[in-house]
């Protein structure tokens, strides 16, 4: 994070972690208690509907008694992050000086831990507020290896998560994200580079690509989130972190014949999983 009393500049600061420099005077504004009530909701069915764009979430939410118009919807999915599932023309077009990778997964099979690793941003709602959530998971055993939250979709807390999976489980031979600009930014790519790391990047909107990310995200709304209404950022630092140690040692996945991700992490033959 950047810190306005370390003897960096904070255009420096701004510039080394990849974030826009005017971020880092800006305060937040609170949120109004209906948008957050819509955001929680525009997220739920967005898991649902990865294809309904801001008019189709308009009507739903116009169905449940929560009246908004189609731009104030589209306004909270991009504060959300939360983009709509469909083909677009020039979807490869980079944020401005940020370099896009190739998608390397197609056709190949991951045959152990450490093969690919992938890594992608949510949302997560609270009772007053939302943060956001970065993960990093290991593709053949699904095992979450880092997370960070932020009150921000900056590049930082990636870049942490990023750098606690390496020194903790070692590094893989490819690093799997969307494009988003926290990923592609040359703080983030260049920390890749530099343990020689491949960097593959799936097509824009094209959340399926990175699809074990995804089926974390449900699982873990699903089954925790959304049961749930955090107090503080702390209260959900702590919770989600417990989820995460459950899933990971205790929660059996049928797609991995009803083993846990560590059991099949540490202790699985290396039968290949089709990517």
């Amino acid at each position: 994070m950047i810190d306005p009393e370390h003897k960096l500049p904070v255009c420096r600061q701004a510039e080394e972690l990849g974030v826009i420099r005017s971020t880092a005077y800006y305060r937040p504004r609170p949120i109004a208690e209906a948008d957050l009530m819509r955001m929680r909701r525009i997220d739920e069915l967005h898991r649902n509907y990865p294809f309904a764009g801001s008019r189709m979430l308009r009507d739903m939410l116009s169905r449940e008694g929560l009246e908004v118009g189609r731009r104030h919807v589209r306004t909270l999915m991009r504060r959300m992050g939360v983009e709509t599932l469909y083909r677009k023309p020039n979807t490869s077009r980079p944020a401005p000086g940020h370099r896009i990778y190739p998608y390397l997964l197609r056709g190949i099979e991951i045959t152990r831990p450490n093969h690919v690793w992938a890594m992608d941003i949510t949302y997560i709602p609270m009772a007053r507020g939302f943060v956001y959530l970065a993960a990093v998971i290991d593709w053949f055993s699904r095992r979450v290896l880092a997370w960070r939250l932020s009150i921000s979709m900056d590049t930082s807390f990636c870049i942490e998560a990023l750098e606690e999976a390496i020194e903790q489980h070692g590094k893989p031979e490819i690093f799997n994200t969307d494009q988003g600009s926290q990923f592609t930014s040359e703080a983030f790519t260049g920390r890749l580079k530099a343990e020689g790391i491949q960097i593959s990047m799936d097509g824009k909107g094209r959340w399926c690509d990175n699809v074990f990310v995804e089926w974390l995200w449900r699982s873990l709304k699903y089954e925790h989130v959304y049961l749930r209404a955090y107090e503080s950022v702390g209260e959900a630092r702590d919770k989600i972190g417990r989820y995460f140690e459950f899933f990971n040692a205790r929660r059996p996945h049928s797609s991995l014949g009803a083993q846990t991700p560590e059991q099949v992490h540490f202790r699985r033959p290396p039968e290949a999983l089709a990517a």
